[in-house]
């Protein structure tokens, strides 16, 4: 490895970059800020034809493993035997860990992990200066960064959020919790959690909310007494997590009720067909109302727009949950009151009644009135908005944040607490 240059984190990432996750790359930049050097290894070539502003940034090189097993088995079966001839009692222990885990679940991604493991260890590791694996999901990512550290002797650990947790087979997550130098997670709830899984003297389990660019709300306003046409915005991935039926169904409540509001919907996701069509079957004109995926900076636009932000988080029948949605933080910054649902995390964001508004989940009737209150009544909106800012700014701010994961890093991965610049 290339000491010369100081050593290197390698961030294993499911894919980069992406539209819908620019906790991350505001993450990557925020460290390569505090001194970190990067290199990250992206298990999927970016799939969105337009990038956030952050991610042109980042200095950190980026290298592509093979996504499939097919075309590319040849060239991950070369990789895999040279790693294992030259170091076959790794390849022993990262091997049996594989048929442990196929026995458990039996899906084939396991083999494929593997396989990816082995070519980014012998293709990208030497000469790369990287000491320690760092994934972001507790699935695959996770996976490969267990397996590339059995296969190269070096530690690693992983950032877990939200449906990577609670998708995830409980035994395959405490396997990789056992083996991880340490986690972090981006709620209590979700620390709690991963701790019931390994004892803290084993794998220690960190909270660090993602936090927000609170620069990017700056001058923000609104008015206190809002004029109709009352302006609904919701931001989210189109996907049943959301809850997006019950905030089609509260809006259209709203309307029923005389209220002239107009809905406006960004995102996109695996269950757009299905939103859309609960659009048009709530008499909404979708085409009017769902705008797909749009850069940060022309979402920042809708903010300032809007009247009320709507999400209605739930339980997924498969377990999948949300954390603390990163637009709810961000709708707080800009001014805009929001009405969400109370569920996994965002009651630590969210105080119901002095911050926000939080109803139950599924309940579209409940939502509609809350949203109701917070376009009606004034006095509530303009506390729930002044405290809205001032809890974010006091307890979101990334900058904070990111100082509190650059000390665990350094710790964790150097095993030192100084506070000079770590590289």
């Amino acid at each position: 490895m290339s000491a010369d240059c100081g050593p290197v984190l390698g961030m294993i990432l499911k894919g980069y970059p992406r539209i819908s996750e620019t906790f991350i790359s505001n993450e990557i930049l925020l460290l390569e800020a505090a001194g970190f050097r990067i290199h990250i290894l992206s298990m999927r070539r970016p799939r969105e034809d337009f990038t956030h502003a952050s991610v042109g940034g980042i200095r950190a090189p980026v290298n592509y493993l093979p996504e499939t097993l097919l075309v590319p088995l040849p060239l991950l079966l070369f990789y895999n035997l040279r790693r294992l001839l030259r170091f076959p009692r790794r390849y022993r222990t990262a091997l049996q860990t594989a048929v442990r885990r196929f026995r458990r679940t039996r899906k084939p991604a396991t083999v494929k992990h593997l396989l990816q493991a082995g070519y980014l260890v012998e293709r990208f590791l030497p000469g790369s200066g990287i000491v320690h694996f760092h994934a972001h999901f507790a699935h695959s990512p996770a996976s490969v960064a267990m397996f590339a550290g059995q296969l190269s002797g070096l530690p690693f650990s992983f950032t877990a959020h939200a449906k990577d947790i609670y998708t995830s087979d409980v035994e395959q997550l405490r396997e990789k919790a056992l083996e991880a130098r340490f986690l972090v997670t981006c709620t209590e709830y979700n620390r709690r959690f991963l701790q019931s899984l390994v004892s803290p003297e084993r794998t220690p389990v960190h909270r660090v909310y993602h936090g927000i660019d609170l620069g990017l709300f700056d001058g923000a306003s609104h008015p206190e007494d809002p004029q109709p046409p009352y302006r609904i915005l919701t931001v989210a991935r189109l996907t049943r997590k959301k809850g997006l039926p019950t905030v089609i169904r509260a809006v259209k409540a709203l309307r029923e009720a005389g209220l002239p509001v107009r809905y406006t919907l960004i995102g996109d996701g695996e269950q757009r067909e299905e939103i859309l069509a609960e659009l048009t079957r709530q008499g909404f004109d979708a085409k009017r109302c769902w705008l797909g995926t749009l850069p940060h900076e022309t979402v920042l636009s809708h903010y300032r727009k809007a009247h009320v932000f709507a999400l209605g988080c739930e339980v997924a029948p498969n377990g999948d949950r949300d954390g603390i949605p990163n637009v709810l933080a961000e709708s707080m910054a800009m001014g805009v009151p929001v009405v969400a649902t109370h569920i996994s995390g965002i009651p630590e964001l969210l105080e119901d009644g002095r911050s926000g508004l939080l109803v139950p989940p599924r309940n579209p009737g409940v939502m509609a009135r809350a949203v109701a209150r917070l376009l009606l009544d004034t006095h509530l909106r303009s506390k729930i908005v002044d405290t809205a800012r001032r809890d974010v700014r006091r307890s979101f701010d990334n900058r904070v944040h990111i100082r509190r994961l650059v000390s665990i890093y350094r710790r964790q991965v150097l095993g030192s607490i100084e506070e000079e610049p770590l590289w």
